[in-house]
């Protein structure tokens, strides 16, 4: 196994030590808030690495193709069912991107079995920072002034991350018809 895809499984790994610490609370409260948020940043982090060594190393192969782009999505949709289970985020949102995920893999499938490939787009990034952006802010320690705007700025979140994961699935589906059109030629 070469390196980036070292580093692709090093992330999947990351998920259940991040899931125990976040939902176990193993260690006194300030401490757990840190580590579960030290861990997502070294698991979101593992995905620009491991790309980045991909394509310099010139060592991308179909393993890393297939199993980065699921590493991605159980990270944030571990996580995501992990913040319904606590109350913080709503249901309603992560039933909206798990069922957007599994639609683009199952999507990019369709598009790989006609030998296409579905590139990710510039919304497929804003709707990955975003969803980032909410993780991280949800994990960031709390302050004592936080209760004042931490709420709101959690649902302005959700709902941005929502949006643009929408977004950015009818995008991919918008520019691919084409994948529909060749299905069973």
């Amino acid at each position: 196994m070469n390196l980036p895809n070292k580093i692709t499984v090093a992330r999947i790994v990351l998920i259940p030590i991040f899931l125990v610490v976040y939902l176990a609370q193993p260690f006194p409260a300030i401490v757990n808030e840190w580590v579960a948020l030290v861990l997502f940043v070294v698991a979101a982090s593992t995905d620009a690495l491991d790309g980045y060594y991909a394509r310099k190393l010139k060592l991308v192969t179909n393993f890393g193709k297939l199993i980065d782009p699921l590493a991605d999505k159980l990270l944030v949709c571990s996580i995501l069912v992990a913040f319904t289970y606590t109350g913080v985020v709503p249901a309603w949102a992560t039933i909206l991107i798990i069922a957007r995920e599994f639609y683009i893999s199952g999507f990019r499938q369709l598009a790989l079995e006609q030998n296409l490939v579905v590139a990710a787009t510039g919304l497929g990034k804003m709707k990955t920072i975003f969803q980032i952006t909410l993780i991280s802010y949800i994990l960031v320690p709390s302050v004592p002034f936080d209760i004042f705007i931490w709420r709101p700025v959690t649902i302005g979140l959700v709902i941005i991350a929502v949006f643009f994961t929408i977004w950015s699935g009818w995008d991919y589906t918008a520019k691919n018809l084409h994948v529909f059109k060749n299905r069973g030629n």
